[in-house]
């Protein structure tokens, strides 16, 4: 009597690991993003003589960091991770950075030297986000 062996076929895509790469970025990009709005909300007085934007739009640039880092949070804990969402989120990151430069450019926000600076450094973070999260999604 014969008894074949059979070997399943090897898979083309790694889910898991690509799962985690992009896990990962996202849960760096709601950690940074989280951390500066909570430092947006609790430290808005401080930071309008810094940077030289106002408390009043501290504040809420600050609650829209939070709500936004929540909701990449989120969709980094789904199990698999929604490509959807992440695409998503990726186009906002963009959108994010390219208003910062336009804000930057424009002195939208009465920022001092310093501000305009922390505006256009945030901007380029952001981005670095958003590229990362199409990358780890392309990996998949």
């Amino acid at each position: 009597m014969t008894t074949a062996i059979t070997t399943p076929a090897p898979s083309t895509t790694r889910p898991a690991a690509d799962d985690l790469v992009l896990r990962r970025v996202l849960l760096v990009d709601a950690a940074v993003t989280g951390a500066n709005g909570v430092a947006y909300l609790a430290g808005a007085s401080l930071l309008d003589g810094v940077l030289g934007v106002s408390v009043g739009a501290l504040r809420p640039i600050g609650a829209f960091l939070v709500a936004f880092a929540a909701v990449v949070a989120v969709v980094a804990t789904r199990r698999p991770v929604p490509g959807g969402a992440v695409r998503e989120l990726a186009l906002a990151n963009a959108a994010w950075v390219g208003a910062s430069l336009v804000v930057a450019a424009t002195d939208a926000l009465d920022a001092n030297g310093v501000g305009t600076a922390w505006t256009v450094l945030q901007a380029v973070t952001v981005a670095g986000f958003a590229a990362l999260q199409v990358w780890a999604l392309r990996r998949r």
